[in-house]
Order: C-alpha cells, then sequence, then structure tokens
C-alpha cells in the first residue's frame, strides 16, 4: 500500500483499533504526527560490560554464551512457565529470565551467543536480567548502538515504537522545510531531514545534538512567532490612546511613602508606553505587597487628568470590592470618580453603573467577568487594568480590552515566574517586575514541621486568636478520597470545631458557588470568623491585615510558588506573622522545597527553584494560557535557544506582522498548528 505523511497510523501493519486509540491519545494520527514524536532520551549501548564488574541496578550490555537453560512447564500452561537462562562470559555468570517462556524457549540453544542489554538486579546472591532485549551476537537485529527511549504509550513497546519510525523513515524527505532559508542560515540549523533522520536514528552523537538543536529551535521559534504575532495583532488594530503623565507627581506626593526603586522603574516603563502612540500591553509581575497597585492607580490618576476612563478588572467580587475601596481612597481626594460592577448587583443597580460609565460620570471602574457582558460601554476608555492576570483566558483580555476603542492594557500578577518563563507566557506583553519590597514590611517567619507535631502549630495559632487576630489553615483536598494520603478540607474543619469550639471558624473551598465564597470572606475580612479553613481557593484572596497565622496541611503536596502565594496571604499588617508547613514528605527533594521555604521570602528565588524541581507545566499550568506543550524543548535549559529563536522570531513578524508573504507560509502554518486554534492571525 502507497502510503505518505498525511496517511493515518492505522496503515501501518500491526496497528489495529487498540493500538490506534493508544496512539491517537500519546496526539499521533497521522505519520507526519509519528515523525514528530521524538525520543526522551537515549540508551547508550556501545560498550560491553564484563559480567564479574556488574552490580544490581546498573543497566548494562553483556555478551555471552548460554551455559544453561531451564524451562519447565507449570500445570497450568506452559506459557506461564519461566525460561531461566545461566549467561556465562570470560568474567563470569548472570541469570537471564524471562517469564513468559513459551515465547523464547525456541530462541535460545545451549552454546549459542548472544547480546543481552537490561536492568542488573540480585535475587539469591546471584546476579540476573529480567527480560532484557536480547539479539545473535553479530546478527541482524544486534541491540547494540544508541537507542532512542520514547515517551510511553500503554500497550506499545519501546521495540515496536521504534519498528514504527523505521516504516515512517522513508517519508522525512516530504516533509518540506518550513522555516525561511535566511533565518536557517543565520542560526546555523541543520535541515528537517538530517534532524529527523538523526533523532530517531543516531549513530553520531555530533550529528544528533544538531538535529536536537534544530528541533529545539523549532518549537521554539513557532512558539514565539505566534506570540508576537499576537502582540502585533493588538498593536496593528490602531493607533494608541495617547495619556500625558506629566502630572503623575500629584498623586504620588500625597500617597504618604516614596516608591521603591523597582516601582520607578515599573512606572517609568508604564509611563513611556501610555506617552507613546502604540497601545500599551505590558505586564507588572511583583510579589504580594510589593506595590504595583500603586503603579497601576499612577496610571489611572493620569488617564482620568486627561479625560480617559479607566476599568480595574479582578477574578472575584470580593477582590474586586476591595479594589473599589482602595480606588475610591487614593484617587477620590483627588476628584476622581470610582464605581462598581458585580455580578450579584441588582438589576437597578447594574442599569445605573452602565448608563454612568457610558455617560462618562465614572472615571475608574473595578468589576469583574461582569464588564465583558454585552452592553457595558464606556464613554471614553483609556486603560485597562486586569488584576491576576493567570486566572483570566486570554480572549477574556481582549474582549475587555476592544470595548470602545484600542485602550492601554496593563497586566499585573503576584505570581512571581521567573523572566525566562513569563517571556513565553505573556509573550505578547512587555514585562517589568517589582522585586524589592517597600521598607518597614516584616517578612513571614516560616517553619516546617512533622505531621506528629501538630499540636505545636495549632497551639501558636490560638495564642494568636487570643490576641484578637487571625489564622487560615490550607489543606490540599476538599473530602477525604481513599485514592490521596492527605488531609482533607472538611475533616480539618470537623476536627477543629470539635477541639476549639470557643473559636469562630469557617469553611471555603472551590466547590462553592461564587456567593456562598464571598459571603465566608467577607466575614473573615470583618473579623466576625477568626479562624478559617480552606483548600488553595484563597490562594488568590482578599487582604486582611489582621491575619497572622497560616498552616498548610500536607505542604510536599504543594508546588513552590504556590506555597509562596498562600504565605502571602498573612504578614499584611504591621506584627509580626507565621507560616507553619505541615509536610509528611520524608524525601531529599521534599525535604528541600520545604527547606527553600523556610529560607528565604523572595517570590522569584522561590519561582526559579520551584521551576528547577518540577518544571513550567506541572507549575503555572501552561494549557490555561492556551499555550501547547513542548515536547522537546526545556524552558530553562535550553534558555540559550529560546533567546536565539525569539530574536528571530520577533524581526519576522515585524517584517510581515501577519505572516502573509509566501515565503512565510509555511511559518503561518506551523503556527497555526502548534497553537491549535489559540492563536487567530490576522487575514
Amino acid at each position: 500500500m502507497d502510503i505518505r505523511l498525511e496517511s493515518s497510523v492505522k496503515e501501518l501493519k500491526g496497528i489495529g483499533p487498540a493500538k490506534e486509540k493508544a496512539l491517537r491519545d500519546a496526539g499521533i494520527e497521522t505519520l507526519e504526527d509519528l515523525a514528530y514524536f521524538f525520543p526522551r532520551g537515549y540508551e547508550d549501548r556501545r560498550t560491553l560490560r564484563n559480567i564479574r564488574d556488574l552490580r544490581a541496578g546498573d543497566d548494562a550490555l553483556v555478551a555471552g554464551f548460554v551455559a544453561s537453560k531451564r524451562y519447565s512447564p507449570f500445570a497450568r500452561g506452559r506459557s506461564a512457565s519461566p525460561l531461566s537462562l545461566r549467561i556465562e562470559d570470560d568474567t563470569g555468570t548472570i541469570d537471564v529470565v524471562y517469564f513468559a517462556g513459551k515465547y523464547f524457549e525456541k530462541s535460545f540453544a545451549k552454546g549459542d551467543r548472544f547480546v543481552f542489554y537490561g536492568r542488573v538486579t540480585e535475587s539469591g546472591g546471584r546476579l540476573q536480567m529480567i527480560h532484557p532485549d536480547f539479539a545473535p551476537e553479530g546478527g541482524r537485529n544486534d541491540v547494540r548502538g544508541i537507542l532512542p527511549v520514547y515517551p510511553e504509550i500503554k500497550g506499545i513497546s519501546q521495540k515496536e515504537i521504534r519498528r514504527l519510525q523505521g516504516e515512517v523513515r522513508g517519508l522525512y524527505g516530504e516533509i518540506k522545510d518550513w522555516i525561511p532559508e535566511k533565518i536557517a542560515k543565520e542560526n546555523r540549523l541543520a535541515d528537517i531531514e538530517f534532524s529527523l533522520e538523526n533523532i530517531h536514528f543516531p549513530e553520531d552523537g555530533l550529528k544528533t545534538r544538531q538535529a536536537k538543536f534544530r528541533m529545539i529551535f523549532d518549537e521554539l521559534f513557532a512558539l514565539e512567532a505566534g506570540m508576537f504575532a499576537a502582540r502585533a495583532g493588538n498593536a496593528g488594530r490602531g493607533r494608541g490612546i495617547i495619556i500625558d503623565c506629566g502630572r503623575s507627581e500629584e498623586f504620588t506626593e500625597g500617597l504618604g511613602f516614596k516608591f521603591t526603586r523597582d516601582q520607578e522603574k515599573a512606572w517609568k516603563d508604564v509611563a513611556a508606553d501610555l506617552e507613546s502612540e502604540k497601545p500599551m500591553n505590558r505586564l507588572i509581575q511583583g510579589d504580594v505587597g510589593s506595590g504595583k497597585t500603586a503603579v497601576a492607580e499612577t496610571a489611572m490618576f493620569c488617564a482620568a487628568k486627561c479625560g480617559y476612563q479607566s476599568v480595574m478588572m479582578a477574578p472575584t467580587e470580593i477582590l474586586a470590592r476591595q479594589h473599589l475601596n482602595t480606588l475610591t481612597s487614593d484617587l477620590g481626594r483627588h476628584g476622581i470618580r470610582t464605581g462598581l460592577l458585580c455580578s450579584s448587583m441588582k438589576a437597578a443597580e447594574k442599569r445605573d453603573v452602565i448608563e454612568r460609565l457610558k455617560s462618562g460620570e465614572i472615571d475608574v471602574l473595578a468589576a469583574t467577568h461582569a464588564v465583558l457582558s454585552d452592553g457595558v460601554e464606556f464613554k471614553n476608555p483609556g486603560l485597562v487594568i486586569t488584576d491576576e492576570q493567570h486566572r483570566f483566558g486570554v480572549n477574556q483580555r481582549k474582549t475587555l480590552g476592544a470595548k470602545g476603542g484600542f485602550p492601554n492594557t496593563l497586566v499585573m500578577t503576584a505570581t512571581p515566574i521567573p523572566r525566562t518563563l513569563a517571556v513565553v507566557l505573556y509573550g505578547d506583553l512587555d514585562i517589568s517586575q517589582i522585586r524589592t519590597m517597600p521598607k518597614g514590611r516584616k517578612p513571614v517567619k516560616t517553619e516546617s514541621i512533622y505531621p506528629e507535631d501538630r499540636d505545636y502549630a495549632y497551639g501558636k495559632a490560638m495564642e494568636e486568636i487570643e490576641k484578637g487576630r487571625q489564622v487560615y489553615v490550607v489543606a490540599p483536598l476538599i473530602e477525604d478520597s481513599d485514592a490521596v494520603d492527605a488531609v482533607s478540607a472538611e475533616a480539618l474543619f470537623d476536627e477543629i470545631r470539635e477541639k476549639f469550639p470557643h473559636v469562630k471558624s469557617a469553611l471555603i473551598h472551590g466547590a462553592m458557588k461564587q456567593e456562598e465564597k464571598d459571603r465566608i470572606m467577607s466575614a473573615f475580612e470583618a473579623g466576625d470568623v477568626r479562624l478559617l479553613v480552606s483548600t488553595v481557593v484563597i490562594e488568590v484572596g482578599i487582604n486582611v491585615p489582621n491575619a497572622t497565622v497560616m498552616i498548610i496541611e500536607n505542604a510536599e503536596r504543594f508546588g513552590l510558588a504556590q506555597l509562596h502565594q498562600l504565605r502571602g496571604r498573612v504578614g499584611r499588617g504591621g506584627g509580626e506573622s507565621c507560616c507553619y508547613l505541615i509536610s509528611a514528605g520524608d524525601s531529599d527533594r521534599a525535604k528541600e522545597r520545604m527547606e527553600v521555604m523556610c529560607k528565604t521570602t523572595d517570590g522569584f528565588e522561590i519561582a526559579e527553584k520551584d521551576l528547577q524541581l518540577r518544571g513550567p507545566g506541572d507549575i503555572f499550568g501552561t494549557r490555561q494560557h492556551g499555550l501547547p506543550q513542548l515536547s522537546l524543548s526545556d524552558l530553562i535549559r535550553h534558555g540559550d535557544v529560546l533567546e536565539k529563536a525569539s530574536k528571530a522570531a520577533k524581526k519576522l513578524i515585524e517584517e510581515d506582522p501577519s505572516l502573509l508573504k509566501a515565503e512565510n507560509a509555511g511559518v503561518r502554518k506551523r503556527v497555526e498548528k502548534l497553537f491549535d486554534g489559540n492563536i487567530r492571525l490576522e487575514i
């Protein structure tokens, strides 16, 4: 049968319905998909080992002859009977065992020589290999060489994946090289056919490295081209609204404090954007309490003084109301009119706000996603601010930014993402970071304790409650689970109510309706609730300066960045605050993670460490950003390649913002496939 790149994998020999489904679940539907299914690593099987030098735990290649062979069928059937071989070389012997002996017995004869590759174990004082790969020594299917190791696919062995790649090998020449020739030459990229050949069938280390560089560059170039194209699409929608920032000192001088060095730098970045003709698309990253909101307020002040409206969008109603209070206090004294728009407001209240917004009677609006609704219009929009952007989709941000013209967009996040990763996650935005903290802010004291010492943490918490303070307790699960050995919020809440009946406590978790969550958080903010048991729903919460203790149960189940976000809920007042990490993890890695939390309160340092320990996908859930999964690239280890790819992509998009030139058709197709509809390029 004539097979092509676009042919289904079911056309390959040995692929029935079950294996076709397994391949499809792994993202492999066509033969071209199979060609781009890359190894996660390689096994070097080029060096034979002497049997006497082997140790349990080694992955080793050995050669020898069959000194003895034992195969005794069990009563229940020959297929369940093991085949035991004793293999001998000039230095010693090792046992080789195949449990389904029926399928292997005829492959071996006493005295024949074979090569084996597998994991060495020990049983009864003797070395052995269980089900190693094997081949007659010097035969056509010799197991020696450098073999690719692919990501696991259920029901399909490594040997079969390699066989399937062999069937596709002859089609590599049909794959068109989509990277523009100029970019390929400037970055000394190998061609597609060479790269696929040397990734799947490695024989030379240098050639395989060249091939991997090419494919890593491909992934990162397509990723960055997509993000820069999205930015170009935003910039190309019209002339930006120019806002004069010359009066900013009128506002900042009345704040009662001076900007830190990083706040000053962030404000200069924002001011330069606002005063340019290009619409601002900027991200401000900064830890909880670093002063992002003050920078945003300065921008809103300048917008209002120039006759433009601003909106600050928050992920929850309680946070939107908190923003309203802050904005009214700080901006109201300058005659700037504020308003609020939330889903829970009564219909008449909403109509009134929408009318005043449309007529220009509201200068600054604090809002939830309700502002995205049809019928919400601004008279003269100039600035859109989204708080905790990772809680909103990219399309929501664009919808908000498109209401009534082309306003400037400012995004704020308290998630300290390493800059390398931020370039990718927020590639359509310029980035400013606020790393320094205002003077006088006390770091949260952090202790890691074992579960058997829980009473110590709760004793400290009760001491704070008796002083009039408040406490958070966080659990990883909502309810008990047989599958997960961890404390649940519900069980914890029952335990606390029984242990401390005199303490006014409450339970909050993500399965509750938003209205109920807002009601409980409002009660905690007001001080009516003294101890709040929660899941990570409070990771992005409100400002409760009176909360001084954070207890996190099963802390080993949270990422470092998440632990840092949770810890940021306390330490917002003038008093000393504490965070207790109750960790049952006894591995070296778990202990290292807890040590990091206890040693530093620098969110960016913690994020870097978290990225090293867990990888970007686990930490930030890149899928929620509409970003593709990367198969070869590691955003930390391949930072140098990312820099080259980003530079090349930026230059290309500057020359062809929507990738409409004929020579860039391959890039456009590749970007659209990589992002799978999550980025829409202009036509």
